[in-house]
């Protein structure tokens, strides 16, 4: 393919109902990216995939993500298995008297930790999960409150990764002056539109206002007979990778030390939190001097020796392998699409609707539809703020404003799309099946994401 196609659609389309008829999204992604490299040369599709292949795994970020994420495993399992979570669970109990608090507090634990949606996502799930459940609440519905309030909330606080990357970015194109980033960033902020949908919608569900309707409401009505969706319409049952770990999550919380600690559980969080923002938001950085402090002081209280806590991380590092593979697998289908020149051929058919008045609108329906496609949220508003800033310049466009659709965007696409990062993690903190957890959301992001549509025409 020499030009942008409407057949560069085709592998997004093609993944997603994969995904929702197998319920295998690795399968689904790879799948999708070996169509999208048969369309760009049937003879060479084993050949271009191994150097995708290589491509990716060399990748700066997706080594990042891959130390992030299995150290964010590894620090569960000690959390869980010191009997810190279940400490912190019991105190929860206490001011949790039913689904509604339940859902609050949830709610409340993911605003709290803004840091990284990372840490957000897996912290609240793996933290609120087992009292969700005494309440018989879905873990689709669990899934959905923690997903909503990672991505939506990070990018709304200027003291996040997001902010950081994204603040750069502004930089690095020139949108924003040598150290402006983040001041640039912050005058955004107000037109996050998506973000401050989705933390309203969110909110007004877990108050009941919103009552669950749809994919949702089947969930919930499974809960209340105690089941729990697993893999093809199944329960209680285990099939796939994710499902395996979340059984091993269950069991860490089963071998427990039944007198936990709840300093065992904050000091550890508080640490890794402090870390993050002393190291500039680097959650890399701040993770290793946590467990550089964590380590000693769980041999102190003699919870653990040090080649059990060796063993405890490694276990909770290869429970992560799961949601690792799916970030690989999107990432190597963005990189086919990407070649298939997908959000060329989008911003193209939009441009001619590009106007002052519409382009906020515009930006945020193309970009958004992008970020769903690829699953890569940082990644296409990387690929796109060169194109869409000189223009936004061009026709004297409000400036904040088109960064606000652009941001509103990433944040959209990490949220609903079925394979983005912060979805894949969501579901695996919360011990809920990945492709449930993505139908059962899709509807209040669209429900949200239709609103700010509507917010950038009317601001605009």
């Amino acid at each position: 393919m020499q030009e942008p196609s409407a057949l560069s659609l085709l592998p997004p389309i093609l993944v997603v109902v994969l995904a929702v008829f197998l319920r295998r999204p690795i399968l689904s992604l790879l799948i999708g990216a070996l169509f999208g490299l048969a369309m760009l040369g049937p003879t060479a599709i084993l050949a271009n995939f191994a150097d995708i292949s290589l491509k990716v795994m060399q990748d700066e970020t997706i080594a990042w993500l891959i130390l992030v994420c299995g150290g964010f495993g590894a620090l569960i399992a000690l959390l869980v298995r010191t009997g810190g979570a279940t400490a912190f669970a019991e105190l929860a109990l206490k001011f949790a008297r039913g689904q509604r608090s339940s859902l609050l507090m949830t709610f409340a634990l993911g605003v709290i930790i803004f840091i990284d949606d990372y840490l957000n996502a897996l912290t609240v799930g793996e933290t609120m999960k087992r009292i969700t459940d005494k309440f018989k609440i879905s873990r689709e519905m669990l899934a959905y409150v923690v997903d909503s309030t990672a991505a939506p909330i990070c990018v709304l606080v200027p003291l996040s990764t997001w902010a950081v990357f994204f603040g750069g970015l502004l930089v690095d194109n020139n949108v924003a002056a040598e150290g402006q980033g983040i001041a640039v960033y912050i005058q955004a902020i107000p037109y996050m539109f998506y973000a401050w949908f989705a933390v309203i919608v969110v909110l007004l569900v877990s108050l009941n206002v919103i009552p669950a309707f749809g994919p949702m409401k089947k969930a919930q009505r499974r809960a209340m007979h105690n089941e729990i969706a697993v893999s093809n319409n199944q329960y209680n049952d285990v099939h796939t990778a994710d499902e395996y770990a979340v059984k091993a999550a269950e069991e860490n919380f089963e071998t427990a030390a039944t007198n936990g600690k709840l300093y065992n559980f904050l000091v550890p969080i508080i640490l890794l939190v402090a870390f993050t923002v002393y190291f500039d938001i680097d959650v890399f950085k701040g993770l290793l001097a946590t467990f550089a402090v964590v380590l000693p002081f769980y041999m102190l209280q003699k919870l653990m020796s040090l080649g059990e806590l060796i063993e405890r991380m490694l276990d909770g590092f290869k429970s992560m392998i799961p949601a690792i593979g799916t970030v690989v697998a999107a990432f190597i289908f963005k990189d086919v699409c990407d070649q298939l020149m997908l959000p060329q051929y989008v911003i193209n058919t939009l441009s001619p609707y590009m106007t002052a008045q519409y382009l906020p609108a515009v930006v945020f329906l193309a970009m958004a539809v992008l970020a769903f496609a690829t699953g890569s949220s940082w990644g296409i508003f990387a690929v796109t703020i060169p194109i869409v800033m000189p223009l936004a310049y061009a026709i004297d466009a409000n400036i904040p404003l088109v960064i606000g659709a652009l941001l509103s965007a990433s944040s959209f696409g990490s949220q609903a799309c079925f394979y983005s990062d912060s979805t894949v993690l969501a579901a695996q903190g919360s011990g809920c099946d990945l492709v449930s957890h993505a139908v059962t959301q899709l509807p209040y992001t669209l429900i949200a994401a239709t609103a700010a549509f509507i917010g950038f025409l009317l601001v605009a």
